[in-house]
């Protein structure tokens, strides 16, 4: 297993919103990146979205160095090989245990043995994946926040067989890029999810109840709770198609509690995804539902 201070190269599985933001906060700390995706379509837009990040904080005087070194440090590919130089793998593909089953297979090939091989995932099981290498010692969670750029925090989350030195270098190279770090068992949701699911979930419910319009339950909640953001707008944020993927593995693993909301999946089917799509339980960039 290799230290630290042994990671000169990060790689990066997947280009979307968080593999990119994986590799901007890694290439602002420091390290050089290879960001993969299967699509060169892809990877342009992820290389896209980092530059456009970096572009905001710099006007925001949020960085410390000049934005252009730190995309410098980011190379994108479509190769699969070109992991094999990497001395760290972050895998932040789809939602889907069977796909990151297959990456971490392959990756248990392309790369060196001694290489830590981390997921991303917000709900799958680290034990799982980690049974698709030779390796499953070194394979653990390291669950960024979206944006990552912009939150604070990382969840560690520690498989069956994860080693009690991955776990602490997985702490440390969280700490290294800025991140503070909390620790999960690999039961299903992890902290986060467990929690933030069903939370998102009842505030659905409560709007599709004309318990309140979405304005007040998001300014109930954030007034109330002190969170920033209310669960719709929340909601939206995340993607609705990725809570309900979220919720429904956790309905699967336990029980109808996580059922997700009625109104929530409408929306899924209907295209209305949040933000990403212009519309969710708001409109983006134009007038309001």
């Amino acid at each position: 297993m290799r230290a630290l201070s042994d990671i000169d190269v990060v790689g990066v599985v997947g280009a979307g919103t968080m593999g990119n933001g994986i590799a901007q906060v890694a290439a602002a700390a420091g390290y050089d990146v290879v960001m993969r995706d299967i699509e060169e379509e892809y990877v342009e837009k992820g290389l896209d979205a980092v530059e456009e990040s970096l572009d905001r904080l710099a006007a925001a005087d949020r960085l410390g160095e000049d934005p252009a070194a730190i995309r410098d440090r980011i190379a994108g590919t479509t190769d699969l090989d070109d992991l094999a130089a990497a001395d760290l793998v972050i895998e932040a593909a789809v939602e889907d245990l069977d796909v990151k089953r297959d990456i971490f297979a392959d990756l248990d090939a392309v790369t060196d043995g001694d290489v830590i091989l981390a997921t991303n995932t917000s709900t799958l099981s680290i034990t799982s994946i980690a049974s698709a290498t030779g390796r499953a010692s070194d394979v653990i969670g390291l669950h960024f926040m979206n944006p990552v750029p912009v939150m604070d925090g990382v969840e560690v989350v520690v498989g069956e067989r994860t080693d009690d030195a991955v776990v602490d270098f997985a702490h440390a190279f969280a700490a290294d890029l800025g991140k503070e770090t909390w620790e999960s068992d690999d039961k299903p949701g992890f902290v986060t999810n467990r929690i933030l699911m069903p939370w998102i979930n009842e505030g659905v419910r409560a709007y599709d109840e004309g318990v309140a319009d979405r304005e007040d339950i998001d300014r109930g909640m954030k007034l109330g709770t002190n969170v920033p953001m209310g669960p719709l707008e929340l909601a939206d944020h995340i993607g609705l198609d990725v809570v309900v993927d979220a919720s429904e593995t956790l309905h699967a693993e336990l029980g109808d509690r996580y059922k997700p909301a009625y109104l929530l999946t409408r929306k899924v089917e209907a295209g209305d995804l949040g933000k990403k799509t212009g519309r969710g339980f708001y409109e983006y960039g134009g007038e309001e539902e």
